[in-house]
Parts: C-alpha cells; sequence; structure tokens
C-alpha cells in the first residue's frame, strides 16, 4: 500500500537541493503512478539547479531520465496495470492539439516537461520515489533491459529524434559538437546510420575517450585543434556533410557553422545560452541550413530496442549509481564541473 508522503529531493533554493517527505502524488483518470527505481541526472538539471536555465524555479522537484515499476492506476486506465516496468516520455502532451494530431507531439500546445517550474507551470518530477505521468507517454521495458540502462532512455530518444531531423547518407563524414552523454548518444546514433567518418570536439580528454569507444571516428581538443579543419581534411576540402551541435554556446554554435559544407546542415541540440550569433554571409552564400532539435517525437520504441539489444555501452556512460540521499553531494560535484563524472543514476 502506497503511504501518504514519500521521500523526495527537492530543490528549494538554488544550489540547495534537500531530501525530504512530500506528500505522494495521486494519479487522475487517465494517469498512472509509477515507483521510481532508476533516474538519471540530466545536464539541463544541473543548469535548473544554479539557476542559469530559468527552467526550474524552486521549489520544485526535478528529474525527467526515469524507469520504475507501476504502482497504481487512474480510474479510466485500461491498458496498463500495477506492476508493469516501464519508462516514460519527458515532455507531457495533448492528445487533441494541431501538432499532436500531425505527430509533432513534441511541439504541442500546452506541452509540459517533467521536473520543469517556470513561469507558466510547475511538473514536479523523478527525483522521488513516486511520480504520476499520463498513460499516453508510458512505455513497457523489456524483462532483460535493467532499470539503471532503462533511464537512459530519454537522453538516448533525445538524440535519436536529432539525428533523424537531420539529412545523413551512408558513408557521410558528420561532426558532432560536445562529447556530454547528448552528444556521445549522438555518436552512436550516427554509426548506426552509417557514417563513415565521425569527428567529435570536446575540451575533456575523458569524454573524447568515450566518445572513440562508441563510434568515433576522429576526436579533437578544441584547445589544441580546429573542428572545421579536422572536418576538411576528412573530405577533401568540402567540410562536414552535417554538424550536430549538443552544447548550445555562441563558440561551439559559430564552429559548428564554419565546419559544415556548403549546402549542408547543421542540428542543433544545446541551448545553454538563449541568444547567439550567426555568420550570416556563411550561411546564405553557402545555403547552410540551421534547425533546432526539440526533445523526443516517437523516438522512445527505437531507444528501448537500442538499449536491450545492447547497441549502447551504458556501463561506458553511467559513472555513478547512489541513493538519493547522496544527490545534493552529487550536484555539487557535477556543477562544479568533475572531470571524472558522465551520467550519474539514483536510486529513490
Amino acid at each position: 500500500m502506497v503511504q501518504n508522503c514519500m521521500k523526495a529531493l527537492v530543490l528549494e533554493e538554488y544550489e540547495r537541493l534537500a531530501v525530504k517527505e512530500v506528500p505522494t502524488p495521486v494519479p487522475g483518470a487517465h494517469e498512472v503512478l509509477v515507483r521510481v527505481k532508476s533516474v538519471g541526472i540530466c545536464g539541463s538539471d544541473v543548469h535548473g539547479y544554479d539557476g542559469t536555465s530559468g527552467r526550474r524555479v524552486p521549489p520544485v522537484i526535478m528529474g525527467h531520465e526515469a524507469a520504475g515499476e507501476i504502482e497504481s492506476v487512474g480510474s479510466d486506465v485500461t491498458k496498463w496495470h500495477a506492476g508493469e516496468r516501464v519508462t516514460f516520455d519527458s515532455t507531457l502532451y495533448p492528445l487533441e492539439d494541431w501538432f499532436s494530431r500531425r505527430g509533432l507531439y513534441n511541439l504541442s500546445d500546452g506541452r509540459k516537461v517533467l521536473g520543469v517550474s517556470c513561469e507558466d507551470y510547475t511538473r514536479d518530477g523523478a527525483f522521488a520515489q513516486y511520480v504520476v505521468v499520463p498513460e499516453h507517454v508510458v512505455y513497457r521495458l523489456p524483462a532483460t533491459l535493467s532499470y539503471d540502462d532503462a533511464a537512459l532512455t530519454e537522453p538516448l530518444a533525445v538524440a535519436l529524434h536529432g539525428v533523424s531531423l537531420t539529412p545523413v547518407q551512408v558513408g557521410d563524414t558528420v561532426a558532432v559538437v560536445g562529447a556530454g552523454v547528448i552528444g556521445l548518444l549522438v555518436i552512436a546514433a550516427l554509426r548506426q546510420r552509417g557514417c563513415a567518418n565521425i569527428v567529435v570536439s570536446d575540451p575533456l580528454d575523458n569524454r573524447l575517450d568515450v566518445a572513440r569507444m562508441l563510434g568515433a571516428s576522429h576526436t579533437i581538443n578544441p584547445r589544441t585543434s580546429r573542428l572545421n579543419e579536422v572536418c576538411a581534411e576528412c573530405t577533401n576540402g568540402r567540410g562536414a556533410d552535417a554538424v550536430i551541435e549538443a552544447v548550445g554556446l555562441n563558440e561551439t554554435v559559430g564552429g559548428a557553422i564554419a565546419a559544415v559544407r556548403r549546402g549542408g546542415t547543421v542540428t542543433v541540440l544545446g541551448n545553454i545560452s538563449q541568444h547567439v550569433s550567426i555568420p550570416l554571409q556563411r550561411v546564405v552564400a553557402g545555403q547552410i541550413r540551421i534547425q533546432g532539435s526539440c526533445a523526443i517525437c516517437n523516438e522512445y520504441p527505437a531507444a528501448i530496442h537500442m538499449l536491450a539489444a545492447g547497441a549502447i555501452a551504458a556501463d561506458a556512460l553511467v559513472s555513478v549509481t547512489a541513493p538519493l540521499e547522496d544527490a545534493p553531494a552529487l550536484f555539487a560535484r557535477l556543477h562544479s564541473g568533475d572531470r571524472e563524472l558522465l551520467k550519474v543514476i539514483l536510486h529513490p
């Protein structure tokens, strides 16, 4: 029987987290209550922790990369049952709006992101023993897929969405800017697409080591090498056929545009900065396409399949698994730029 209170990690103030007792959420008619078994700390949670993103206004329970077991279901839920092993989309979207009807639910009106608190809404997330989500964002897990590995479904689906939007053909040269978790998962997705050269740029050498493990053919540290020069060397001077930018800073977006060939595409997944400058003459004269990639849109089944099939070296990505009580110290380490940490998985 579910108790009236549960343990949760609450962002009480910026840079102050506390594990405390809060009311256990109750599922609505078309919702399910999930007992969280594993939940990952996302880079966006770290930017929410210090207030830089403006998307985690305290107090809020963050967390959106999770997997667990259904504890109970709402009165009108028939598809799901207690005891089922599941994960769920981080975007909570309506089914009946114009965008959702056209298969673009990630752009839907009134969508909310789990674990986000902003001007428009607050939706507590999965850094807790239980979380409530709409039944239509839930996905079953194969029996062979562990909860820790399943917690990577959300970031992998984000990577797959960015790659799916990018016109990439077998044999292409593609650059990836940023070897955080999303960038590393993009590498794995590009390798599945048959790219001949995957050039990865990141200032942390340990992340470049993981990038090579996941399929990068060339890795560079931007402190000592230039991405556009390496991409040109791989392509007889043309430049990369596409660049996927997974950081979101003025410098990295500019570097992505410099590295892509004429007629190529730059897909931006990163969004640390609210504004960046664009070298307009190069973009226009080179007929370069620049596009954003928002969250996830129908990539969950493919992500679950890849994880269950062992196509992703999950062990290379997960640095630490820890109880919820260790989260404040781990957040502090991540915020300080601890180079030893990549993906942290919490067990509420």
